[in-house]
């Protein structure tokens, strides 16, 4: 719900990229990245799109120097172990790594929500994505041990706690890869922009579907078109979702906070039909395993992961289960990756 000004919950994981990078006093850019076994060159005097992965790259350097910042050339390799096109922010994570490198780089501060604006700005209008904030904004504010709580609108967050001594989350990547500007990202903003437009024509004061309450949904049901009202319905009962779910953190109740996590993949599939066949199988098969208090895709979703959260006790068990049930139905060996909260990028000189 984050481009709908909603709230939302992310945290950052213990699942790294890694932007290396040094001077070579040049006015030239040489990444390599080890991801894609790839190598690319530009000149920082002729930033242009070219719908390739240094797309993120080029497009934060663009955004650095339209507002000022001396950044000169350099030499750089990615590395990591965050999975690339499974909605675990692999992009915001490159935007962030980047503009972090260049300021450590070339000695310049730059604010955190300047920083955040600025990535996500790189990417709505270099790369061509229309992404929220939430992304960028848990890429650098989040912390260890918590998840942050978000304002979309006015930008305002809190850490909250996240028990981590009996359960934990594990995330299962489908073995489908997505990428938003392929998918029907684009067409649930403009279907939840026209719930917006036909709610703020009943109430002026209404900005965006954030200010809509589900009375409101319910009466006006019969004026929206089905799908538009479908749309409406998960952004609205989301946030609402998010809300109880730092609630239920802060009691805490994890079990209440598992059922959310349910209620919300329910959503996501049935009214923003935003899951998959392969993500509703996963979040199924999960289901089935003892110990799991909840499951739910996440990311933008049409392929990508899933997220678990399992007993403790269970880690290798629902790894081994699910791994076997999913391989069965569809012939893909998923990936797992157990998570907890870690810190959001920071800047290492070697």
């Amino acid at each position: 719900t984050d481009y709908n000004d909603g709230f939302v919950f992310p945290a950052a994981i213990n699942r790294k990229i890694r932007f290396y990078a040094s001077r070579n006093g040049t006015r030239t850019v040489n990444v390599y990245s080890s991801i894609f076994d790839e190598r690319i060159e530009f000149s920082l005097d002729e930033l242009k799109r070219t719908h390739h992965w240094s797309d993120y790259v080029k497009g934060v350097l663009k955004e650095l120097l339209n507002r000022g910042y001396q950044v000169e050339g350099f030499n750089a390799l990615i590395a990591g172990d965050l999975p690339i096109g499974s909605g675990l922010s692999s992009s915001a994570s490159l935007e962030l790594a980047v503009s972090q490198a260049c300021a450590g780089l070339y000695e310049f501060s730059i604010e955190p929500l300047e920083q955040i604006k600025l990535c996500r700005k790189a990417e709505n209008h270099f790369v061509g994505v229309n992404c929220g904030i939430m992304d960028q904004f848990a890429v650098l504010m989040s912390r260890k041990n918590h998840g942050l709580f978000l304002d979309c609108r006015s930008l305002q967050y809190e850490l909250v706690p996240i028990p981590s001594d009996e359960f934990v989350f594990i995330i299962a990547y489908s073995g489908v890869k997505r990428k938003l500007g392929q998918t029907a990202y684009h067409q649930r903003q403009k279907q939840c922009e026209r719930g917006k437009l036909f709610f703020s024509s009943i109430n002026k004061s209404l900005r965006s579907l954030r200010d809509a309450d589900e009375d409101l949904l319910v009466i006006n049901r019969e004026k929206l078109d089905p799908v538009i009202f479908r749309r409406c319905r998960h952004v609205i009962t989301e946030n609402r979702r998010v809300l109880q779910a730092v609630e239920a953190l802060k009691k805490p109740d994890i079990v209440y906070f598992g059922e959310l996590m349910n209620q919300s993949h329910e959503s996501c599939k049935n009214d923003f039909e935003v899951s998959s066949k392969e993500l509703d199988l996963l979040v199924d098969l999960a289901r089935m395993i003892p110990d799991v208090l909840g499951a739910r895709m996440t990311g933008a979703g049409f392929g990508g992961c899933t997220i678990n959260l399992v007993s403790r006790i269970r880690v290798e068990e629902f790894q081994r289960k699910l791994g076997n049930l999913y391989q069965r139905k569809t012939g893909i060996t998923p990936q797992f990756y157990v998570t907890q909260p870690e810190n959001g990028v920071r800047i290492e000189k070697l």
